[in-house]
């Protein structure tokens, strides 16, 4: 059957992508770059946590070509190539297409921060055997038997198993003593998957009670008629799980305008937005003054290098969960390379599953090393808290810089 010049393009354009997606990229021998790549948000709901990913990521690269590249490698300096991954799963998605095929020697990634826009990019990179290294919580994107996806954080499950205890002996110790807690979460990938287990038994097993529970889609419009129950059922802590800055903001100025600011309702998040430089912009410091944060990972002791940089680079004043750890994803990218001795995304892959790189240096707890579903072995988590205007870590010990408190209804 003969084609037409527009149909034959056409069928070309799809094998090649359909190549690109499936071939490894091989590094040529004397090559003086390795291209690694960046897939965050950097534009949309999510753009802000987008740029701290960016930050570290662009740290890290400079800091290994100073100190010389990849030495296994002929001392290859490594390329960062950033790619914006939007605020939905389908911009995710194609934005990872669009990377796959763009960039045929990319030999691994980090990203994509939203455990909604990780699981639709790793779909991608996964058939691209492209490894992908991810701060992002969700228990199911290490659960679909993927190769080439490694989890840096503890998962979502496991951060709430891992922090049920700490926050109760953080309040005992401070003279509370929590008997109901209310939840209200977005509906996101990592949110939903952090309430699971509080949900199915774990909040009963350490004698607390749900007597709110109540999911949005953000970006919310209006947090009356979620602050309205919580008013209601008074508890003695609130979980509070929201994605976009502007949601808890929102949700935080209705609970002071209710008279339930952080002296009536301690409030808990699990994740980065309440703790981000741009709630300072429009809210006062004394309304997020005690507020606790459970995070995959965070500044803290032995990073003061990190956030000196920082500061001075990007007029940033401390370091959260994305800068930190998609540093230390690079540096990690940078290791499974030199053990390698080849930059090629299948010998990355095999090198990120047999590395035992001792006690992690830029994720709470554990050691970088993963298991076989490509989960960072024994991650831990850290625990911050809002003071003085700066949220600062109070657990785990390794890290904290503070003593922790606990506000009093």
């Amino acid at each position: 059957m003969k084609l037409g010049r527009r149909q034959f393009l056409a069928s070309a354009g799809a094998t090649a992508l359909t190549a690109s997606l499936s071939a490894p990229a091989v590094w040529a021998q004397g090559a003086k770059e390795v291209e690694v790549g960046l897939l965050v948000p950097l534009s949309g709901l999510y753009a802000r946590f987008g740029t701290s990913c960016r930050q570290g990521a662009e740290m890290a690269v400079d800091r290994i070509n100073k100190e010389g590249g990849i030495k296994s490698l002929g001392g290859a300096k490594m390329k960062l190539v950033v790619v914006d991954a939007g605020d939905t799963a389908e911009k995710a998605k194609s934005a990872a297409q669009r990377m796959v095929a763009d960039y045929p020697n990319m030999v691994g990634v980090s990203g994509a921060y939203l455990s909604t826009l990780t699981l639709a990019a790793s779909e991608v990179t996964e058939r691209a055997k492209l490894p992908m290294l991810t701060l992002s919580y969700s228990d199911l994107i290490t659960d679909r038997g993927f190769k080439y996806i490694f989890q840096t954080s503890a998962t979502a499950a496991s951060q709430a198993k891992q922090a049920m205890p700490v926050v109760l002996k953080v309040a005992k110790s401070a003279g509370g003593d929590p008997k109901t807690v209310a939840i209200i979460t977005d509906n996101t990938a990592a949110s939903v998957a952090s309430v699971k287990p509080m949900r199915e038994g774990l909040l009963a097993e350490v004698g607390l009670k749900i007597v709110v529970d109540e999911t949005f889609t953000p970006p919310l419009a209006d947090a009356t008629p979620l602050v309205q129950k919580v008013r209601a059922a008074r508890p003695d802590l609130l979980f509070f799980l929201p994605t976009v800055i502007s949601d808890a903001k929102l949700v935080l100025e209705k609970m002071n305008e209710f008279g339930m600011g952080q002296g009536r309702v301690p409030t808990m998040a699990f994740g980065i937005a309440m703790f981000e430089p741009d709630m300072l912009q429009t809210m006062s410091p004394d309304l997020l003054q005690g507020m606790i944060g459970s995070i995959g990972s965070w500044g803290g002791k032995g990073h003061e290098g990190i956030a000196s940089e920082l500061k001075a680079k990007y007029k940033e004043p401390w370091v959260d969960q994305n800068v930190i750890s998609t540093y230390g994803d690079f540096i990690v990218m940078r290791d499974a390379l030199e053990k390698s001795g080849k930059a090629d995304r299948e010998s990355l892959a095999t090198s990120l599953h047999t590395l035992d790189g001792g006690p992690s240096k830029y994720y709470p707890g554990g050691v970088i090393k993963f298991d076989e579903k490509g989960r960072r072995v024994d991650a831990g988590l850290a625990i911050i808290q809002w003071q003085s205007g700066t949220p600062v870590t109070i657990y785990p010990d390794s890290l904290a810089v503070a003593k922790p408190m606990w506000s009093k209804k």
